[in-house]
């Protein structure tokens, strides 16, 4: 039988979600320091962070392996 630390799962699960989080920052990036985009591309930063915070609830409240991956959607 497989024993499974889950507080190891979710430190390794929250590193997943920080990676995919930072990818889907990289093209707002240089927009937030073009005046002209600033405020839309922080809009949609916002949007990932909330996004994101949901996901890092998920995992923190997970008691399960499964429970992490479908925190993840893998």
């Amino acid at each position: 039988m497989i024993k499974i630390d889950i507080n190891k799962a979710k430190n390794i699960a929250h590193d997943m979600r920080r990676a995919a989080r930072a990818e889907e920052f990289k093209p707002f990036d240089l927009k937030a320091t073009i005046p002209a985009e600033a405020a839309a591309a922080e809009a949609a930063r916002q949007a990932i962070r909330e996004k994101y915070a949901e996901i890092q609830n998920q995992i923190d409240a997970a008691a399960t392996p499964e429970e992490i991956k479908a925190a993840l959607g893998v």
